[in-house]
């Protein structure tokens, strides 16, 4: 299993389109991945469950990553949040 602390540096936060190319990013990878903040853990595959993290620019998540690819599902999650191009 992977983690990561990641800071959100995206403009606009964790809103509707950005959320969508989170779960893009995310699907990508056959490793399981999710997203925790203020003690509530989400699927990163999840539409519904990233929407639910209400997430802003400047917040703290926990990026964790488990399976085969899980070290490169946990980078590409981290550079889409902190605004890296992919």
């Amino acid at each position: 299993m992977k983690k990561a602390a990641v800071e959100i540096k995206l403009q606009n936060g964790l809103e509707a389109r950005p959320v969508a190319m989170l779960v893009q990013v995310a699907s990508k990878y056959e490793s399981k991945i999710y997203l925790e903040s203020a003690g509530k853990r989400v699927n990163a595959k999840s539409i519904m469950g990233m929407m639910s993290l209400g997430l802003d620019n400047g917040e703290q998540v926990t990026v964790t990553a488990e399976g085969s690819d899980e070290d490169k599902a946990v980078e590409a999650i981290e550079q889409y949040l902190c605004g890296v191009e992919q």
